[in-house]
Protein backbone atom coordinates (compact mmCIF):
# COMPACT_ATOMS: atom_id res chain seq x y z
CA UNK A 1 0.00 0.00 0.00
CA UNK A 2 1.26 3.49 -0.82
CA UNK A 3 -0.06 6.93 0.16
CA UNK A 4 -0.21 9.88 -2.25
CA UNK A 5 -1.48 13.10 -0.72
CA UNK A 6 -4.56 12.01 1.27
CA UNK A 7 -5.35 8.75 -0.55
CA UNK A 8 -4.12 5.18 -0.25
CA UNK A 9 -3.43 3.02 -3.29
CA UNK A 10 -2.89 -0.72 -3.48
CA UNK A 11 -0.86 -2.76 -6.03
CA UNK A 12 -2.72 -3.49 -9.27
CA UNK A 13 -0.33 -4.26 -12.19
CA UNK A 14 3.27 -5.42 -12.01
CA UNK A 15 5.94 -4.00 -14.28
CA UNK A 16 6.26 -7.24 -16.26
CA UNK A 17 2.51 -7.21 -17.02
CA UNK A 18 2.75 -3.65 -18.32
CA UNK A 19 5.80 -4.38 -20.48
CA UNK A 20 4.12 -7.48 -21.91
CA UNK A 21 1.13 -5.36 -22.95
CA UNK A 22 3.49 -2.85 -24.61
CA UNK A 23 5.33 -5.65 -26.47
CA UNK A 24 1.95 -6.83 -27.73
CA UNK A 25 0.99 -3.39 -29.08
CA UNK A 26 4.44 -2.79 -30.60
CA UNK A 27 4.30 -6.15 -32.38
CA UNK A 28 0.86 -5.49 -33.83
CA UNK A 29 1.78 -2.01 -35.08
CA UNK A 30 5.14 -3.20 -36.46
CA UNK A 31 3.32 -5.82 -38.53
CA UNK A 32 1.00 -3.18 -40.00
CA UNK A 33 3.62 -0.49 -40.68
CA UNK A 34 6.81 -2.41 -41.52
CA UNK A 35 6.98 -0.83 -44.98
CA UNK A 36 6.69 2.82 -43.97
CA UNK A 37 7.90 5.26 -41.35
CA UNK A 38 4.98 6.16 -39.07
CA UNK A 39 4.86 9.07 -36.66
CA UNK A 40 4.02 8.11 -33.08
CA UNK A 41 2.35 10.90 -31.13
CA UNK A 42 2.35 10.51 -27.37
CA UNK A 43 -0.24 12.22 -25.19
CA UNK A 44 1.37 14.07 -22.30
CA UNK A 45 1.79 13.93 -19.43
CA UNK A 46 0.50 10.44 -18.72
CA UNK A 47 1.94 8.59 -21.72
CA UNK A 48 5.61 9.57 -21.39
CA UNK A 49 6.68 6.24 -19.81
CA UNK A 50 4.50 4.26 -22.21
CA UNK A 51 6.01 6.06 -25.24
CA UNK A 52 9.54 5.51 -23.95
CA UNK A 53 9.13 1.75 -23.50
CA UNK A 54 7.07 1.43 -26.67
CA UNK A 55 9.85 2.96 -28.78
CA UNK A 56 12.36 0.53 -27.23
CA UNK A 57 10.09 -2.33 -28.30
CA UNK A 58 9.31 -1.02 -31.80
CA UNK A 59 11.76 -2.63 -34.28
CA UNK A 60 11.42 -0.39 -37.38
CA UNK A 61 12.29 3.21 -38.27
CA UNK A 62 9.80 5.75 -36.92
CA UNK A 63 9.35 9.34 -35.82
CA UNK A 64 7.97 10.56 -32.49
CA UNK A 65 6.28 13.70 -31.24
CA UNK A 66 3.90 14.75 -28.48
CA UNK A 67 0.68 16.64 -27.82
CA UNK A 68 -0.48 17.67 -24.40
CA UNK A 69 -4.09 17.57 -23.25
CA UNK A 70 -5.64 17.87 -19.83
CA UNK A 71 -9.06 17.01 -18.39
CA UNK A 72 -8.28 15.86 -14.82
CA UNK A 73 -7.98 17.63 -11.51
CA UNK A 74 -7.10 15.25 -8.69
CA UNK A 75 -9.31 12.19 -9.00
CA UNK A 76 -12.00 13.88 -11.03
CA UNK A 77 -12.38 14.53 -14.72
CA UNK A 78 -13.40 18.14 -15.28
CA UNK A 79 -15.26 17.18 -18.45
CA UNK A 80 -13.38 19.94 -20.31
CA UNK A 81 -10.35 18.91 -22.37
CA UNK A 82 -7.71 21.59 -22.87
CA UNK A 83 -5.06 21.48 -25.59
CA UNK A 84 -1.86 22.59 -23.88
CA UNK A 85 0.62 21.54 -26.58
CA UNK A 86 -0.63 21.43 -30.17
CA UNK A 87 0.07 18.79 -32.81
CA UNK A 88 3.43 19.02 -34.59
CA UNK A 89 3.80 20.40 -38.10
CA UNK A 90 5.04 18.60 -41.25
CA UNK A 91 2.79 15.57 -40.87
CA UNK A 92 1.18 15.79 -44.31
CA UNK A 93 0.85 12.47 -46.07
CA UNK A 94 2.21 10.46 -43.16
CA UNK A 95 0.62 7.75 -41.03
CA UNK A 96 0.09 8.83 -37.42
CA UNK A 97 -0.46 6.48 -34.48
CA UNK A 98 -1.62 8.21 -31.30
CA UNK A 99 -0.21 6.63 -28.14
CA UNK A 100 -2.61 7.12 -25.21
CA UNK A 101 -1.88 5.99 -21.66
CA UNK A 102 -5.53 5.22 -20.87
CA UNK A 103 -8.87 5.48 -22.67
CA UNK A 104 -11.84 5.78 -20.31
CA UNK A 105 -14.81 8.06 -21.07
CA UNK A 106 -13.44 9.07 -24.48
CA UNK A 107 -13.43 12.85 -23.88
CA UNK A 108 -9.69 13.21 -24.51
CA UNK A 109 -9.96 10.89 -27.50
CA UNK A 110 -12.66 13.09 -29.00
CA UNK A 111 -10.35 16.10 -28.77
CA UNK A 112 -7.51 14.14 -30.40
CA UNK A 113 -9.72 13.04 -33.28
CA UNK A 114 -10.81 16.65 -33.72
CA UNK A 115 -7.18 17.84 -33.82
CA UNK A 116 -6.03 15.30 -36.40
CA UNK A 117 -9.14 15.51 -38.56
CA UNK A 118 -8.03 19.04 -39.46
CA UNK A 119 -4.68 17.86 -40.85
CA UNK A 120 -3.66 16.23 -44.13
CA UNK A 121 -2.16 13.10 -42.61
CA UNK A 122 -2.40 9.90 -44.63
CA UNK A 123 -4.27 8.23 -41.76
CA UNK A 124 -4.29 8.22 -38.01
CA UNK A 125 -4.93 5.36 -35.63
CA UNK A 126 -5.25 5.10 -31.88
CA UNK A 127 -3.29 2.86 -29.53
CA UNK A 128 -3.87 2.78 -25.79
CA UNK A 129 -1.98 0.96 -23.09
CA UNK A 130 -5.00 0.73 -20.76
CA UNK A 131 -8.62 0.56 -21.88
CA UNK A 132 -11.67 0.96 -19.59
CA UNK A 133 -14.24 -0.62 -21.86
CA UNK A 134 -17.10 -0.44 -19.37
CA UNK A 135 -17.24 3.37 -19.46
CA UNK A 136 -15.91 4.13 -22.95
CA UNK A 137 -18.64 5.71 -25.08
CA UNK A 138 -17.58 3.76 -28.17
CA UNK A 139 -17.66 6.79 -30.47
CA UNK A 140 -14.29 6.05 -32.10
CA UNK A 141 -12.46 2.84 -32.91
CA UNK A 142 -9.52 1.93 -30.69
CA UNK A 143 -7.12 0.23 -33.10
CA UNK A 144 -4.55 -1.19 -30.66
CA UNK A 145 -5.19 -2.12 -27.02
CA UNK A 146 -2.60 -3.21 -24.48
CA UNK A 147 -5.01 -4.50 -21.85
CA UNK A 148 -8.55 -3.92 -20.65
CA UNK A 149 -8.88 -2.84 -17.04
CA UNK A 150 -11.86 -2.14 -14.75
CA UNK A 151 -13.03 1.39 -14.09
CA UNK A 152 -10.87 2.02 -11.03
CA UNK A 153 -8.76 5.11 -10.48
CA UNK A 154 -5.12 4.17 -11.10
CA UNK A 155 -1.72 5.80 -10.62
CA UNK A 156 1.80 4.89 -11.63
CA UNK A 157 3.64 4.35 -14.90
CA UNK A 158 2.96 7.91 -15.99
CA UNK A 159 -0.47 8.28 -14.38
CA UNK A 160 -0.88 10.61 -11.44
CA UNK A 161 -3.00 11.75 -8.55
CA UNK A 162 -2.46 15.52 -8.30
CA UNK A 163 0.93 15.07 -10.03
CA UNK A 164 2.18 12.39 -7.64
CA UNK A 165 2.79 8.79 -8.70
CA UNK A 166 3.88 9.28 -12.32
CA UNK A 167 7.36 7.88 -11.64
CA UNK A 168 6.18 4.56 -10.18
CA UNK A 169 7.27 1.58 -12.29
CA UNK A 170 4.09 -0.37 -11.42
CA UNK A 171 0.42 0.60 -11.41
CA UNK A 172 -1.63 1.03 -8.24
CA UNK A 173 -5.38 1.42 -7.82
CA UNK A 174 -7.31 3.51 -5.34
CA UNK A 175 -7.94 1.51 -2.20
CA UNK A 176 -11.70 1.20 -1.81
CA UNK A 177 -11.53 -0.52 1.56
CA UNK A 178 -12.33 2.74 3.32
CA UNK A 179 -15.32 3.55 1.12
CA UNK A 180 -18.50 4.61 2.88
CA UNK A 181 -21.74 3.58 1.19
CA UNK A 182 -24.95 4.74 2.83
CA UNK A 183 -28.66 4.30 2.32
CA UNK A 184 -30.51 7.35 3.63
CA UNK A 185 -34.12 6.97 4.77
CA UNK A 186 -36.55 9.59 5.93
CA UNK A 187 -40.19 10.57 5.68
CA UNK A 188 -41.10 13.50 3.42
CA UNK A 189 -39.89 16.68 5.11
CA UNK A 190 -37.30 14.90 7.26
CA UNK A 191 -34.46 16.76 5.55
CA UNK A 192 -32.82 13.93 3.60
CA UNK A 193 -31.81 16.14 0.70
CA UNK A 194 -30.37 18.83 2.93
CA UNK A 195 -28.34 16.37 4.99
CA UNK A 196 -27.17 14.44 1.94
CA UNK A 197 -25.77 17.72 0.61
CA UNK A 198 -23.69 18.24 3.73
CA UNK A 199 -22.55 14.62 4.02
CA UNK A 200 -21.40 14.34 0.41
CA UNK A 201 -19.16 17.38 0.87
CA UNK A 202 -17.80 16.30 4.24
CA UNK A 203 -16.96 12.72 3.21
CA UNK A 204 -16.42 13.13 -0.57
CA UNK A 205 -19.49 10.98 -1.28
CA UNK A 206 -21.61 10.92 -4.42
CA UNK A 207 -25.30 11.56 -3.70
CA UNK A 208 -27.43 9.36 -5.95
CA UNK A 209 -31.07 10.40 -5.82
CA UNK A 210 -33.26 7.95 -7.72
CA UNK A 211 -35.61 10.75 -8.75
CA UNK A 212 -32.74 12.83 -10.15
CA UNK A 213 -31.31 9.82 -11.97
CA UNK A 214 -34.66 9.03 -13.59
CA UNK A 215 -35.17 12.63 -14.66
CA UNK A 216 -31.66 12.82 -16.13
CA UNK A 217 -32.03 9.62 -18.16
CA UNK A 218 -35.48 10.50 -19.45
CA UNK A 219 -34.55 14.11 -20.27
CA UNK A 220 -31.38 13.05 -22.13
CA UNK A 221 -33.05 10.20 -23.97
CA UNK A 222 -30.63 7.49 -22.85
CA UNK A 223 -31.50 3.89 -23.67
CA UNK A 224 -32.45 3.32 -20.03
CA UNK A 225 -34.40 6.58 -19.99
CA UNK A 226 -36.40 5.55 -23.06
CA UNK A 227 -37.05 2.14 -21.51
CA UNK A 228 -38.22 3.66 -18.22
CA UNK A 229 -40.43 6.16 -20.04
CA UNK A 230 -42.09 3.35 -22.01
CA UNK A 231 -43.30 1.83 -18.72
CA UNK A 232 -44.26 5.18 -17.20
CA UNK A 233 -46.26 6.16 -20.29
CA UNK A 234 -48.28 2.94 -19.96
CA UNK A 235 -48.90 3.61 -16.29
CA UNK A 236 -46.76 0.62 -15.26
CA UNK A 237 -44.11 0.48 -12.56
CA UNK A 238 -40.55 0.66 -13.85
CA UNK A 239 -38.94 -2.78 -13.25
CA UNK A 240 -36.26 -2.99 -10.57
CA UNK A 241 -33.74 -4.12 -13.18
CA UNK A 242 -34.02 -0.81 -15.06
CA UNK A 243 -33.57 1.23 -11.88
CA UNK A 244 -30.58 -0.86 -10.79
CA UNK A 245 -28.95 -0.42 -14.20
CA UNK A 246 -29.35 3.35 -13.90
CA UNK A 247 -27.70 3.24 -10.47
CA UNK A 248 -24.91 1.06 -11.89
CA UNK A 249 -24.19 3.73 -14.48
CA UNK A 250 -24.01 6.41 -11.78
CA UNK A 251 -21.62 4.36 -9.64
CA UNK A 252 -19.40 3.50 -12.60
CA UNK A 253 -19.27 7.13 -13.75
CA UNK A 254 -17.85 8.18 -10.37
CA UNK A 255 -14.81 6.01 -9.56
CA UNK A 256 -13.25 8.96 -7.73
CA UNK A 257 -15.96 9.04 -5.04
CA UNK A 258 -15.05 7.85 -1.56
CA UNK A 259 -18.50 6.27 -1.40
CA UNK A 260 -22.15 6.80 -2.25
CA UNK A 261 -25.36 7.99 -0.61
CA UNK A 262 -28.35 6.14 -2.04
CA UNK A 263 -31.49 8.22 -1.68
CA UNK A 264 -34.88 6.85 -2.77
CA UNK A 265 -33.55 3.36 -3.38
CA UNK A 266 -33.99 0.66 -2.24
CA UNK A 267 -37.72 0.79 -1.52
CA UNK A 268 -38.31 -2.96 -1.20
CA UNK A 269 -36.41 -5.94 0.15
CA UNK A 270 -35.96 -7.24 -3.41
CA UNK A 271 -34.36 -3.94 -4.40
CA UNK A 272 -32.10 -4.05 -1.33
CA UNK A 273 -30.93 -7.53 -2.32
CA UNK A 274 -30.31 -6.37 -5.90
CA UNK A 275 -28.30 -3.40 -4.64
CA UNK A 276 -26.24 -5.67 -2.38
CA UNK A 277 -25.52 -8.03 -5.28
CA UNK A 278 -24.41 -5.20 -7.55
CA UNK A 279 -22.14 -3.61 -4.94
CA UNK A 280 -20.66 -7.01 -4.11
CA UNK A 281 -19.73 -7.43 -7.77
CA UNK A 282 -17.71 -4.18 -7.44
CA UNK A 283 -16.04 -5.34 -4.19
CA UNK A 284 -18.20 -2.85 -2.32
CA UNK A 285 -21.13 -2.99 0.07
CA UNK A 286 -23.58 -0.93 2.10
CA UNK A 287 -21.91 0.18 5.32
CA UNK A 288 -24.97 1.63 7.00
CA UNK A 289 -28.57 2.61 6.48
CA UNK A 290 -29.57 5.71 8.41
CA UNK A 291 -33.16 6.75 9.04
CA UNK A 292 -33.89 10.37 9.91
CA UNK A 293 -36.73 10.05 12.39
CA UNK A 294 -39.16 12.80 13.35
CA UNK A 295 -42.60 13.18 14.89
CA UNK A 296 -45.35 13.16 12.26
CA UNK A 297 -46.99 16.34 13.56
CA UNK A 298 -43.70 18.23 13.33
CA UNK A 299 -43.17 17.04 9.75
CA UNK A 300 -46.73 17.88 8.76
CA UNK A 301 -46.25 21.43 9.98
CA UNK A 302 -42.90 21.63 8.18
CA UNK A 303 -44.36 20.40 4.88
CA UNK A 304 -47.41 22.66 5.05
CA UNK A 305 -45.05 25.59 5.52
CA UNK A 306 -42.89 24.37 2.62
CA UNK A 307 -45.99 24.04 0.47
CA UNK A 308 -46.63 27.77 0.69
CA UNK A 309 -43.51 28.43 -1.40
CA UNK A 310 -42.93 25.15 -3.27
CA UNK A 311 -46.30 25.14 -5.00
CA UNK A 312 -46.46 21.36 -4.61
CA UNK A 313 -50.06 20.29 -4.11
CA UNK A 314 -49.02 17.26 -2.03
CA UNK A 315 -47.32 19.64 0.44
CA UNK A 316 -50.52 21.66 0.90
CA UNK A 317 -52.97 18.96 1.97
CA UNK A 318 -52.53 17.36 5.39
CA UNK A 319 -54.42 14.19 4.38
CA UNK A 320 -52.12 13.67 1.39
CA UNK A 321 -49.09 14.25 3.61
CA UNK A 322 -50.21 11.67 6.16
CA UNK A 323 -50.98 9.19 3.37
CA UNK A 324 -47.37 9.60 2.21
CA UNK A 325 -46.23 8.90 5.76
CA UNK A 326 -48.33 5.71 5.85
CA UNK A 327 -46.85 4.57 2.54
CA UNK A 328 -43.34 5.26 3.86
CA UNK A 329 -44.02 3.24 7.03
CA UNK A 330 -45.35 0.28 5.04
CA UNK A 331 -42.38 0.21 2.70
CA UNK A 332 -39.67 0.98 5.23
CA UNK A 333 -40.67 -1.60 7.85
CA UNK A 334 -39.43 -4.62 5.82
CA UNK A 335 -36.26 -2.74 4.86
CA UNK A 336 -35.59 -1.85 8.48
CA UNK A 337 -35.81 -5.54 9.36
CA UNK A 338 -33.58 -6.46 6.39
CA UNK A 339 -30.79 -4.09 7.41
CA UNK A 340 -31.20 -4.71 11.16
CA UNK A 341 -30.50 -8.37 10.46
CA UNK A 342 -27.21 -7.27 8.89
CA UNK A 343 -26.47 -4.95 11.81
CA UNK A 344 -26.54 -1.93 9.52
CA UNK A 345 -29.66 -0.01 10.54
CA UNK A 346 -29.26 3.25 12.47
CA UNK A 347 -31.94 5.73 13.57
CA UNK A 348 -31.05 9.40 14.04
CA UNK A 349 -33.19 12.15 15.53
CA UNK A 350 -34.11 14.40 12.61
CA UNK A 351 -35.49 17.28 14.68
CA UNK A 352 -33.29 20.25 15.57
CA UNK A 353 -30.94 22.70 13.94
CA UNK A 354 -29.48 21.53 10.64
CA UNK A 355 -25.88 21.46 11.94
CA UNK A 356 -27.01 19.50 15.02
CA UNK A 357 -28.57 16.83 12.82
CA UNK A 358 -25.47 16.72 10.62
CA UNK A 359 -23.38 16.15 13.74
CA UNK A 360 -25.61 13.23 14.79
CA UNK A 361 -25.27 11.65 11.36
CA UNK A 362 -21.51 12.20 11.39
CA UNK A 363 -21.17 10.36 14.71
CA UNK A 364 -22.77 7.29 13.13
CA UNK A 365 -20.59 7.50 10.01
CA UNK A 366 -17.35 8.13 11.93
CA UNK A 367 -17.91 4.93 13.89
CA UNK A 368 -18.27 2.74 10.80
Amino acid sequence: MIKLHDKYFKPFLKEEQILAAIEKIAGEIAKDYNEEVPIFVGVLNGAFMFVSDFLKAYPHPCQVSFVRLSSYQGLTSTGIVETLLDIPEEMDGKSVIILEDVVDTGRTLKQLVHLFSQTNVKEFKIATLFYKSEIYNGEYTIDYIGMEIPNNFIVGYGLDYNELGRNLREVYQLNQADMINLVLFGKPGAGKGTQAGFLKEKYNLKHISTGDVFRYNIKNGTELGKLAKSYIDKGDLVPDEVTINMLKDEVEKNPEAAGFIFDGFPRTTAQAEALDNFLESKDMGINATIALEADDDVLVARLLERGKSSGRSDDQDENKIRNRFDEYNQKTAPLKAYYEKQGKFHAVNGIGEIDEITERLSKVIDCL
